[in-house]
């Protein structure tokens, strides 16, 4: 931790005489930052010092030098003249623009060369180290939903057949079931009618849905496929999520009715889609996937179709 702090101020220059190749500190930048950002024209003293967790004594300096290059004003507080208020100059306004643009630039810079992929893996890294550290639960972690990219489509057919067999005892016969509707999806895909998701936490892949025809361009009729979470993203809505971004795409596609295929043993998923609206339609015992299943098929009429 301490190594990745050194890295970082040294990345950003914070320990450089001015912060962004300006006359201020980072303190005092940050000063100017807050006070631009208040949601009045002013800010109490104490509520600023407060705020940024500063010695009081610090921060008067720090004031107290802005003062001097005309950049804040201090004054008496209407309310309560033993109170100090706080208010950036048109001069003020204009340094800390001038901050803001410079720190835009240098995280530009610093972006440039990072492929997409490598960004969502930074933002949910920022994230996490914002949550773990910040006290935040893991309700407060942010899930993402984005169509699949280069490699998901193996990682879905890698996840279900590990996550199965682990769960569940499904031999490798699932997983080739798996790999052929990811095939004849990636194949086939028509986007007015077929669509994927997967779902990131933290930067990471943990959850997946398509939504794809039951037959031919033209028939009525959607099939949910392809429904996981990973168990380390439970409790975090992804699978509701998915599903409600599922429905909401077939619906807006103009499909009448969705179905989909699931077995008895997949508790969790099935209390989602009763849920989300899906009836039993019917269902079966037979061997499958080396196991002894109760096969079911689920099925949700849209009443208002797009189209």
């Amino acid at each position: 931790m301490r190594r990745f702090n050194r890295f970082y101020t040294n990345l950003i220059g914070v320990l450089r005489a001015g912060l962004l190749d300006s006359p201020y500190s980072l303190a005092e930048a940050r000063v100017l930052y807050e006070l631009a950002a208040a949601p009045g024209p002013a800010l109490e003293v104490a509520d600023l010092r407060h705020g940024l967790d500063m010695d009081a004594g610090y921060l008067s300096r720090i004031l107290g030098r802005l003062e001097n290059d005309g950049l804040v004003v201090r004054e008496r507080s209407d309310a309560d003249a033993r109170k100090q208020r706080i208010r950036l100059t048109d001069a003020g306004r204009a340094a800390q623009g001038e901050l803001d643009e410079r720190s835009d630039a240098q995280a530009a810079a610093l972006l440039a060369t990072v492929t997409e992929t490598d960004r969502r893996r930074l933002i949910g890294a920022l994230d996490a180290i914002e949550s773990i550290l910040g006290g935040g639960s893991a309700s407060a972690r942010t899930v993402v939903l984005r169509p699949p990219g280069p490699g998901d489509l193996g990682w879905v057919v890698q996840r279900h057949g590990a996550f199965y067999a682990a769960e569940y005892g499904w031999n490798e016969q699932f997983e080739a079931m798996v790999a052929r509707i990811v095939a004849d999806y990636a194949e086939s895909r028509d986007p007015r009618w077929d669509r994927g998701w997967i779902a990131e936490v933290d930067g990471e892949p943990v959850g997946s849905i398509f939504c794809v025809r039951a037959g031919r361009e033209g028939e009525a009729t959607a099939k949910l496929r392809l429904l996981l979470v990973e168990p380390k993203a439970r409790g975090l809505g992804v699978g509701g999520r998915l599903v409600d971004e599922c429905i909401r795409f077939a619906q807006r596609a103009g499909y009448r009715e969705m179905v989909l295929f699931t077995h008895d043993v997949l508790a969790d998923a099935r209390r989602l889609y009763q849920r989300a609206g899906f009836v039993l339609d019917s269902e079966e015992r037979k061997p499958a996937y080396g196991q002894d299943l109760v096969h079911q098929h689920w099925r949700r009429i849209f009443l208002n179709p797009a189209r």
